[in-house]
């Protein structure tokens, strides 16, 4: 069952000639052929060139010399630029959009023998949190809930097409973006694992913005040492983007097997939120245990400002997205909608280019940093994200590694609360903080809700430390000992 392979188990099937990447390769084709009809987790599927790709990946593992990625198939969320390859971010506004170059992320990923099978569905410009705003479709999680098979759940947002791949096996793993927790609710949501890099560890250059203070790309794989091996590849320093840090690379897969021993991981006690739902807390609770029998020493510590992170979040994502949206205008690419007039055409335009919630978040951000409210609003803003990163500066003078959960409850239907902006805000309740605060931060499935849906940990590391937050995460992993596989997949139903 190829389609169920680990990244590292087929790197070694690979070399071991046990399977070609032809093979490898056309397993991944035929199931998004089978089921992506039915999950919509690719906007663009590209079988040709992967089948191409795959036999060249042939060619070079016949010479015991290819690198570490040759012939693993990837899905690459449709924010990232790809050279003669539509990118849309899932918005009518760049619907035919082709790029002539390739973003640094996927360039790496191509240069260590990738093999990309698609671009991945997402909430419209990542604008999102359960991948319905795209303009291609909804998503649909392959996991289904105990006694309501008819109901099709969300992937979480805004990289749901990416999650809903891997967990399927359409991909063995996938790039997400994560603004204020775009990989790792979903990951959670859809029983992966997701990791958002620190602030500048990966290039943001060739992907399309958001929110530019707070973008970063980052892996979704099936366990943490997938994530592992596609960072290495992912990361590095970019003299092209000008948020790109110039820091020492670690040697990422082999932190995972690092020993936790007198490891300190702090249990932050603003995380246990009002109405929080008994299996949410026992999970948490399972995790506590797990990395105290890894020989971690357990430390309660304080975040205060936490619980401005998500009204802060608000503003300041609002606000750059206002800023890096305005160049959707007609005029030099995208959609061009002709009116008589210069105002007409810019109005005409953006209003059929974007959808709801992005125009939404634009008229947000608009007034936010409109005259009169620049300070009130946007300027606080800035100030309270300074208290929430010292926060974490302060509680990491304790220790070594945060434990939360990752997401307020499982994965819901579609319908149920996605009618309603603020409580679907609510669902990055416990990721924003670490975003606003550039911190590396990973999800991880851990176990089961009482509906038998994927319930997911986070752990949260100093600036530039991924290892630690690897190392914490495979020792979880391993304790945990998550195999579930969701209803829809490749290999099965």
């Amino acid at each position: 069952m190829l389609t169920e392979l680990t990244i590292a188990a087929a790197h070694d099937g690979l070399r071991r000639r046990e399977f070609s990447a032809a093979e490898l390769v056309g397993a991944h084709v035929d199931a998004i052929g089978r089921l992506n009809g039915r999950l919509n987790a690719f906007i663009t599927v590209t079988s040709e060139q992967a089948l191409a790709a795959a036999k060249r990946a042939d060619d070079l593992l016949a010479g015991n010399e290819a690198p570490v990625l040759t012939g693993i198939p990837l899905g690459i969320k449709d924010l990232f630029c790809t050279n003669g390859v539509r990118t849309t971010a899932a918005s009518r506004m760049l619907e035919n959009f082709v790029p002539p170059y390739e973003s640094t992320v996927t360039a790496n990923l191509l240069r260590d023998g990738a093999v990309f099978v698609g671009k991945t569905n997402l909430d419209e410009f990542a604008m999102g949190s359960a991948n319905i705003t795209s303009a291609f479709g909804k998503v649909e999680n392959p996991w289904k809930r105990e006694g309501d098979p008819q109901a099709a759940l969300v992937p979480g947002g805004s990289s749901g097409g990416s999650a809903a791949a891997v967990a399927a096996g359409l991909a063995m793993g996938a790039t997400g973006t994560d603004t204020g927790g775009s990989i790792r609710q979903p990951a959670a949501y859809c029983g992966i694992v997701g990791l958002k890099p620190t602030y500048g560890r990966c290039s943001r250059w060739g992907t399309i913005a958001f929110a530019s203070s707070l973008d970063q790309a980052g892996p979704m794989a099936r366990t943490v040492e997938d994530c592992a091996i596609m960072l290495q590849s992912m990361a590095g320093f970019d003299p092209k983007d000008s948020t790109s840090v110039d820091h020492p690379l670690d040697d990422y897969r082999a932190a995972c097997s690092s020993s936790l021993k007198g490891m300190r991981v702090g249990i932050p006690r603003e995380y246990r939120v009002e109405g929080m739902p008994a299996e949410i807390e026992a999970s948490w609770q399972k995790g506590i245990e797990w990395l105290r029998d890894a020989g971690c020493e357990i430390v309660d510590v304080s975040l205060p400002h936490t619980k401005y992170g998500l009204a802060t979040y608000y503003i300041v994502a609002p606000a750059e997205c206002s800023s890096n949206l305005a160049r959707y205008d007609g005029v030099r690419f995208g959609r061009r909608v002709e009116a008589p007039t210069l105002d007409e055409m810019y109005e005409k335009t953006r209003r059929e280019g974007f959808g709801t919630e992005v125009r939404r978040r634009i008229m947000i951000g608009t007034y936010v940093l409109s005259a009169g409210y620049y300070d009130a609003y946007y300027l606080k803003a800035q100030k309270v994200r300074s208290l929430i990163r010292r926060d974490f500066t302060e509680a990491f003078e304790k220790v070594d590694v945060l434990l939360t959960p990752t997401a307020p409850s499982p994965a819901f239907a579609q319908g149920e609360t996605t009618d309603d902006p603020v409580q679907m805000y609510l669902n990055d309740v416990f990721t924003v903080p670490a975003s606003m605060a550039g911190m590396p931060a990973m999800s991880l499935p851990v176990g089961l809700s009482e509906r038998r849906l994927p319930l997911g940990l986070q752990l949260i590391g100093r600036p530039f430390d991924e290892k630690s937050v690897l190392a914490a995460g495979h020792a979880l992993e391993r304790a945990a000992g998550f195999t579930h596989r969701p209803t829809i997949r490749a290999e099965g139903v």
